[in-house]
Formats: C-alpha cells, sequence, structure tokens
C-alpha cells in the first residue's frame, strides 16, 4: 500500500497535524507518513507508544536505538513490525540488492564478523567467488544482545553503523541509505558479556531502558495476539524511497533556531564543567541530535524545533554518553540540573 494508506491511518488514530497542507504541502504529506508508520507498528506493539516514537524518529533522524531490555519484552515484535512496514523501491530490488525490509541478528561468543557482514563464495560455474550478503544487508536489523558477541564482531557493527559500509577481504560493500540497527542488552544478565566500547555506543542515537508496560495493556495484548496474529500481512506499507524523501523534506521544512543551537551548546558546556561529570558529551552527539529535533517537531505538527524537543530527546541522547564521577548515581539530575537556566534563556527567547 503507499503512503495514502498511511495517513488514512494516522486519521484513525485521531492525529491533527497543525501543518496546513494549503501551506506546506509536502511537509504535511510527510507529517502524515510518520503519523501513519507509528500507528501501523502501535498496532502490533500494546503499550510501547513513547518507544515506537523514538524508534521512529531515530529512523528519519539516520541513527540507530539501544534498548536494555528483558527478554519477552517487545524488542523483537517492535522491529519485526518496523520492518515490515518497509517496502523496497524501485532503486532498492531485493533481488539485485540482497536488501530485505528485516533482518534478525541472535549475537553469541562464537559468532564471527563474517556472519553479520557477509562472505565471499566460489561458483562453481563461473569459476569466481561472488559475495553473499550478510544479515546487515536489510533496512531494519535486530542486533539482539549485541554485548554478548566478541570484540571483532562489535567492530564489524561499529563500520557498518557508522559508515553505512562492510569490509570483507578488503573490499568494501555499501550498504543502503536506510539502515537502522535496533540493538538490545539485557542489564541485569551480565555473565559472558563484553560491554559495549564507548564510540560503539556514541553511534546510537538513543539508549531507551524499557519498563513493564501497565495493566490494562498487558491486558490487551493477550486478548488481541490473535487478531495481530492474523492480521500482519494486512497492514498498511510505506517504500523505503517514500521514507528518504521524507526524510529530506523534513531536513529541508522544519528550522532549528540560532537559540535552539545555542542552548545545547550551553548545556553541553556546562555538563562538562560539572564536578559530578566525568567526561561530558561529544560536538557529535549534538550534531546528530540536530535532526531527530526536527522529526520530534514534524511529529507535533510543528515545522520548527521548540523546547519541548529538546526536553524529550536530549536526556535519550546524553544518558549513555555522559561519563558520572565515581559516588554518582543520578544522571536524571544532573541532566535536569544543567539543563535548567539553558531552557530558560530559551523560553525567553522565545517570549521576546
Amino acid at each position: 500500500m503507499s503512503s495514502e494508506t498511511l495517513a488514512e491511518a494516522a486519521a484513525d488514530n485521531l492525529v491533527e497535524p497543525a501543518i496546513a497542507e494549503d501551506d506546506k504541502p509536502e511537509l504535511a504529506r510527510a507529517i502524515s507518513l510518520l503519523n501513519g508508520l507509528k500507528n501501523v507498528v502501535c498496532q502490533q506493539v500494546l503499550g510501547r507508544d513513547d518507544v515506537i516514537e523514538l524508534a521512529i524518529i531515530a529512523l528519519m533522524a539516520d541513527g540507530h536505538v539501544l534498548l536494555e531490555d528483558f527478554p519477552g519484552s517487545g524488542k523483537t515484535t517492535l522491529a519485526k513490525a518496523l520492518g515490515e512496514a518497509i517496502v523496497s523501491g524501485s532503486s532498492a530490488d531485493e533481488g539485485d540488492s540482497g536488501i530485505l525490509p528485516f533482518r534478525r541478528i541472535q549475537f553469541t561468543p562464537d559468532l564471527l564478523p563474517s556472519d553479520v557482514t557477509g562472505v565471499p563464495v566460489f561458483d562453481s560455474a563461473s569459476n569466481a567467488f561472488h559475495f553473499r550478503h550478510g544479515p546487515l544487508f536489510a533496512h531494519v536489523v535486530l542486533a539482539d544482545e549485541i554485548n554478548r558477541t566478541s570484540p571483532k564482531v562489535q567492530a564489524a557493527m561499529l563500520e557498518a553503523m557508522g559508515e553505512k559500509q562492510v569490509t570483507v577481504d578488503n573490499v568494501t560493500y555499501p550498504l543502503d541509505e536506510l539502515f537502522f540497527v535496533i540493538a538490545t542488552q539485557n542489564p541485569l544478565d551480565l555473565v559472558g558479556t563484553y560491554p559495549l566500547p564507548t564510540p560503539q555506543l556514541d553511534r546510537f542515537l538513543f539508549k531507551i531502558s524499557m519498563e513493564h508496560i501497565d495493566r490494562q495493556s498487558e491486558l490487551d495484548v493477550l486478548d488481541t495476539y490473535k487478531d495481530r496474529r492474523d492480521r500482519t500481512l494486512e497492514l498498511a506499507t510505506v517504500s523505503r524511497d517514500e521514507i528518504l524523501e521524507a526524510r529530506r523534506i523534513i531536513d529541508r521544512e522544519v528550522t532549528i533556531s540560532p537559540q535552539v543551537k545555542e542552548t545545547l551548546v550551553d548545556i553541553s558546556r556546562s555538563l562538562r564543567e560539572d564536578d559530578r561529570v566525568l567526561q561530558g558529551n561529544s560536538t557529535r552527539s549534538m550534531v546528530l541530535l540536530l535532526p531527530a529535533l526536527q522529526v520530534a517537531a514534524a511529529l507535533r505538527g510543528r515545522d520548527f524545533v521548540s523546547a519541548e524537543d529538546i526536553e524529550l530527546l536530549l536526556p535519550r541522547v546524553l544518558g549513555h554518553r555522559i561519563e558520572l564521577a565515581p559516588g554518582v548515581t543520578d544522571i536524571d539530575r544532573v541532566l535536569a540540573d544543567n539543563m535548567r537556566d539553558a531552557m530558560e534563556r530559551l523560553a525567553r527567547s522565545t517570549l521576546e
């Protein structure tokens, strides 16, 4: 189905974009596509609306997501629902490029880099080697228990996530422009794990700690699991090309004021000077945050980034990038204290 069907799905979900189609028709269509995509995933994953929204923001902002969760929390369902909502466009034909909508990789200690990137295979008919694509060649990749694999495999993932390419036998193979990783790790089970290095953590736009869903949502999961299982193939879809076009429209049409950028820089500098912070966030983290703020604003029907978007996303972006001093454990308090003055200045400048 086309993005028009997704727009209808967004309407069914009572989404009312503030952007009038007559004023900015391209942005209005992009917002309808985002809301429709969110609604499709919400039909399959109940009680996780906030996580779904963050995942879609990361997808549209060309980032990746790290989920700290427990078994059976719905992470596979979330990634699969998002992957199945995306179909390849004309420029990414599955048969020729090896790109699939969704792949799942179960990381284990004995996994090899070639198991995820792919490997050259000798073809006796042509008397030549041909590259067999690994599971990284997909639009949405679920990297399950990513901290259980060796540093060699993590290094291969680092190249894929940072450069959108893999290197096998000194030959580099490009990944698709639409490449999104949802990685998971269990924060309570640390036996036999390899902690993710700081450079790889920095490749994740968001780190999200998932909690158990509320009682009513859990009841809804039990009541509707057969219906959700049987209607999977009937859900609306959006093409890979439509997502990339919506990404470009949002980047062009949603404005970021100089005051917003000043606020981000002031917060970062304040964190670096805080005695409770051993290592502050990098400038790159702020650069990665900018497109995410634009997508968050678009999801709320605005063509400009506001303080509301910063308050929503900044803790998700900085939480795994800041190293606290020994004895300091409350990252939320540290962030709130350092955000307060800069956010107040932004609010005053907005009123003026």
